[in-house]
């Protein structure tokens, strides 16, 4: 058995980790608030951001001719864009969204593609797509639950790039949305060639909108116009795969450093027992060694 000094000394070991743990979920608490709130607000720009394209393509009648809406033929390389974090200690949080990129891997392949490599943004995203082998073409790190605009834009650069130079035919995203604190879903979508679902949609949503609201009039032409708003689409959609992120990311690590400090509380409290009935052997004895000691002297 060990001894009262050994569980104690355990004690202050797993106190002292209790109380970093209970400090990092009180940090993410407090930082998921605000990632709520990046949200939210660009959930109204997201959904004007539709319409508006809607409107573009509505007005300018045609759109088979845009180089982020081609469909190629033949798919001989795709890019998936792995979102993770830059740090651990959030239990399955970027296990789940490589997992998923894998899964994506093996669904590009069967379709015909040819080679499939990863664009990885975060830090824990890079370095397991190392150890496994994978193809990296690029890496984005340091921003993983403080993402700015200025960050979407880097990421949207490099893959509209690689798309429109060939070098890509498909580009994939996967990330973690996020749906509450307890909840975060691993979502997968085609980012490049953007899905004619998106400008249809928006262009029924726009024809919705100017009947209730009136017709909306472009200047420089329609066309072009829809052009420079593409990028655009892109950027605000890696945008919010990376604030999606951010907040999944937080809510998984509040809710792993939450369940740490309850287990460190359970261990403690076990230890405590455990020393305190290493004092009552000891207490018990020592009084057996008096008594002991008392009959040999009658």
């Amino acid at each position: 058995m060990a001894s009262q000094q050994d569980i104690k000394r355990r004690i202050e070991s797993v106190s002292g980790t209790r109380k970093i743990t209970r400090a990092m979920e009180l940090v993410a608490s407090a930082r998921l608030k605000r990632a709520q709130d990046r949200i939210e607000a660009l959930r109204p720009y997201g959904a004007g951001m539709r319409r508006l394209t809607g409107q573009a393509a509505l007005r300018s009648g045609t759109v088979s001719a845009m180089p982020l809406l081609e469909e190629r033929d033949e798919l001989k390389k795709a890019i998936i864009v792995a979102v993770t974090g830059d740090r651990g200690l959030a239990g399955a949080f970027n296990v789940n969204i490589l997992r998923t990129g894998f899964a994506c891997e093996e669904e590009l392949l069967g379709e015909g593609v040819e080679d499939v490599a990863y664009t990885a943004v975060g830090k824990k995203g890079a370095g397991t797509l190392r150890f496994r082998g994978k193809t990296i073409d690029r890496t984005f790190e340091g921003f993983s639950t403080e993402p700015n605009y200025s960050d979407a834009e880097n990421v949207a650069e490099h893959v509209i790039e690689t798309f429109t130079s060939g070098e890509a035919d498909r580009v994939v995203v996967v990330y973690n949305a996020f749906k509450s604190v307890l909840e975060q879903t691993v979502t997968m979508e085609q980012l490049l060639p953007i899905p004619r679902d998106f400008v249809e949609g928006g262009q029924e949503e726009a024809e919705d909108h100017e009947t209730a609201s009136g017709v909306a009039y472009f200047e420089p032409d329609p066309q072009e116009f829809l052009e420079r708003l593409l990028p655009t689409y892109v950027e605000i959609t890696i945008y919010r795969a990376l604030l999606e992120s951010a907040a999944a990311e937080l809510a998984a690590r509040r809710t792993a450093m939450r369940n740490a400090t309850d287990n460190a509380g359970e261990l403690i409290d076990a230890l405590t027992l455990q020393m305190n009935r290493a004092r009552q052997a000891a207490i018990t004895q020592e009084l057996l060694e008096v008594v002991a000691g008392a009959d040999a002297l009658t």
